[in-house]
């Protein structure tokens, strides 16, 4: 893009009280590029969140590229936060997004690459190999990967191939013996998913990866006999996999069916990115061009000493040899409120007091125990919960067969709408069928995204009814490495709460209100505006006051819009957004009240926390719901009240710490970039992703967010 163009639309964007969602998501994976980038960290851990941003690029440019394609393709109107139209954004968008990918090829070849071969793995071609080696590789190319391989041919004679998603594909530019030059054809190779990325070779001293491309390009004139091939270019494509605009209005009809079609839709959507191999054909390009309605922006040029698709780098991060390489997560420790863990019985200490867990700090395990417990108790009636992500071998779905098994009356709401786990939730929802549960494929127009689970359980002559909420989903594989809060409690007043919800989304009933329950679609933008609103009118009066909330995104401007009147009636407020932000913090007569910190390290930050002083009758809240229009006007959420003053301290202890942290935080400016915070001076290292394994009692009865 020209510069004069640059400057005029980012003059438009710097004029917005609002940041742009998608552009502020490119400053997020900015972060995570940053952390690959620290001197601290082994070039495997560099490796990991390099993989990590190839990863998120590939779903923005899947959902929110594709979102912005469903605009311009349908002809729909569209301004974006930043002020900008469709087009201009569009200009706008895919120019950052090539400066990202530069800043990710760049660090890769000059910082990790040489990095690499200093611990003894080399990347290379098949020319650097000993004559033995090549022949080992040949031997595998022939065996494994030849039969794999099917050759498409495009001509006059055979439509255009559907190439997959996400897939590196060689396209082949071929005529015939003695054919004029307009007589070339394409063909296609597509390079199958289930192949390992690398050829690994084992060397006394070394570790050889070979690419598994250059193994097929060496290769690949077997796939083409008696033809002249004029080019070969590797190359990979990105479909667009956002259907906001194409929803069919008659999903209740058969549900789950349409979510099968969606899936099957999402492997031929329009294709939204290229990413191209230099030297490549520009006859072919210029076919592909056309075929897909691309425009060269679209197109992002790889050198060839660098790779297509950096999620293949997993292979190296994920071998046995460099496990001891990646740093080492401390075991899990045990909740403040519950030192006896592994030695009580769960069902006994949760009728004397209510438990927070904080993963990964604490073990995941008490709720597993709690759901396992519960399906062989004899006393246990139901178990109701809603899944939104599991482990893929999951203990809650082996809990719940056994829970059927004996008798319990199981309800489960499976959320087969959850993004890219819409497959594997399908299949576990079936296995819970057949097994005697009531299974709920999700709600026709929302997403159920709230975490909740209710065990009825008989005690003695009375009915107790245990409950776990939480901000994370109910997997134990991403508990190891997500921060979640969950509360485990018998309080009747979130029993009460819970119970109406799970009617609401099992049935036809919509209970007038909830006492320590906020929910969406109804209750939740309005009520969280209230509670600013308050924090707003105390100020005014001269009483104290203060906001912090710590969540994944905010982007909801109605949110944003009482933000900032409240920092205008002089209410301090304190937003920790790990990723997606649209507010503007510290702009003169908008927000000087208000700051903003992510926090971006070993641990992905989950949880969500809203916390309003209230004149010292404090309101404090956790639960699943980030500050989005898609949290609160298209999903089931629910944020929970926590009353127990040991429990609302360690909440509050939770925004403490991430305020307080100088080795992952970075600071929020104004015009919607980001700084890394340090210590200052002789001040020493706050790392949160640390610290909560040491957690004291002492500190955390003490803390004050206000003073």
């Amino acid at each position: 893009m020209k510069l004069e163009v640059v400057e005029k639309y980012d003059s438009i964007i710097q004029h917005s009280d609002l940041v742009s969602r998608d552009l502020s998501w490119l400053r997020f994976n900015e972060r995570v590029l940053d952390q690959s980038k620290k001197s601290h960290r082994s070039v495997f851990e560099k490796l990991k969140f390099l993989a990590i941003t190839a990863s998120n690029l590939d779903e923005f440019f899947m959902i929110r590229v594709g979102s912005l394609y469903n605009y311009l393709d349908y002809d729909k109107e569209r301004v974006d936060y930043s002020g900008l139209r469709e087009e201009p954004f569009k200009a706008k968008l895919m120019n950052d997004s090539h400066i990202f990918h530069q800043a990710q090829h760049e660090h890769f070849t000059k910082t990790i690459m040489p990095e690499l071969q200093e611990q003894g793995v080399v990347l290379c071609n098949i020319s650097k190999l000993t004559e033995k080696e090549q022949e080992k590789v040949q031997d595998y190319f022939i065996k494994a990967i030849y039969p794999m391989l099917t050759p498409m041919v495009y001509d006059g004679y055979r439509t255009f191939p559907i190439l997959m998603n996400k897939l590196l594909v060689f396209g082949v530019v071929t005529t015939s013996p003695g054919d004029r030059q307009d007589m070339r054809k394409m063909s296609f190779v597509q390079i199958p998913a289930n192949i390992p990325r690398f050829f690994e070779i084992e060397r006394e001293d070394s570790l050889l990866l070979i690419p598994i491309e250059e193994v097929i390009r060496e290769n690949i004139i077997s796939l083409f006999r008696n033809v002249d091939i004029e080019g070969i270019t590797l190359f990979r494509i990105t479909r667009n996999g956002d259907f906001t605009l194409e929803e069919s209005e008659d999903m209740d009809a058969n549900f789950l069916e349409e979510v099968k079609r969606k899936l099957m839709e999402r492997k031929s959507g329009r294709v939204v990115k290229i990413e191209i191999e230099e030297g490549y054909s520009k006859w072919m390009m210029n076919s592909l061009l056309e075929r897909w309605n691309l425009k060269m922006d679209s197109v992002f040029l790889i050198k060839r000493e660098s790779l297509i698709d950096f999620t293949g780098l997993w292979q190296i991060v994920g071998n046995k040899k460099f496990r001891e390489r990646l740093p080492q997560i401390p075991d899990p420790v045990k909740p403040l409120s519950y030192q006896d863990e592994g030695v009580a019985d769960i069902f006994d200490v949760l009728k004397e007091k209510d438990i927070l867990l904080h993963h990964p700090y604490n073990n995941i395990d008490s709720i597993l125990d709690l759901i396992e417990k519960a399906s062989e108790d004899p006393d246990v009636m139901a178990i109701k919960m809603t899944i939104y992500r599991l482990a893929k071998e999951s203990r809650i779905t082996k809990a719940l067969l056994k829970a059927a098994e004996n008798g319990k009356h199981v309800s489960v709401l499976f959320e087969v709408k959850a993004r890219f786990d819409e497959e594997n939730n399908i299949r576990e929802a079936k296995k819970l069928q057949k097994a005697g549960c009531f299974v709920i494929y999700g709600i026709s127009h929302l997403k159920t995204h709230t975490k909740l689970l209710l065990i009825v359980k008989r005690d003695g002559g009375e009915i107790t009814r245990y409950v776990h909420l939480g901000s994370g989903n109910y997997n134990e594989d991403t508990a190891r490495l997500y921060t979640d809060i969950g509360l485990m409690t018998t309080n009747e007043t979130l029993a009460n709460d819970v119970s109406e919800f799970f009617n609401v989304i099992t049935g036809h009933s919509m209970p007038s209100q909830y006492q320590n329950l906020i929910t969406a679609p109804r209750d939740m933008r309005n009520q969280l505006i209230e509670y600013i609103e308050k924090e707003a009118e105390n100020a005014r009066k001269g009483l104290p006051s203060g906001i912090f909330i710590k969540v994944n995104s905010l982007e909801d401007s109605e949110i944003i819009y009482a933000l900032y009147r409240a920092s205008q009636s002089g209410v301090t407020i304190k937003l920790i957004v790990r990723g997606i932000c649209c507010i503007r913090p510290g702009r003169v007569g908008l927000s000087e009240n208000i700051e903003v910190l992510s926090i971006v390290g070993d641990f992905l930050e989950h949880s969500r926390i809203y916390y309003f002083h209230n004149n010292g009758d404090t309101r404090t809240y956790a639960g699943s719901a980030d500050m989005m229009v898609r949290s609160f006007d298209k999903r089931l959420e629910a944020l929970f009240k926590v009353e127990s003053p040991l429990l609302e301290k360690q909440l509050m202890n939770i925004l403490a710490y991430n305020l307080k942290d100088n080795v992952n935080a970075y600071v929020m400016q104004e015009d919607g970039t980001y700084l890394a915070k340090h210590p200052v001076g002789d001040e020493p290292e706050f790392n949160v992703h640390r610290e909560f394994f040491n957690l004291d009692a002492e500190n955390v009865v003490q803390v004050k967010l206000v003073d």
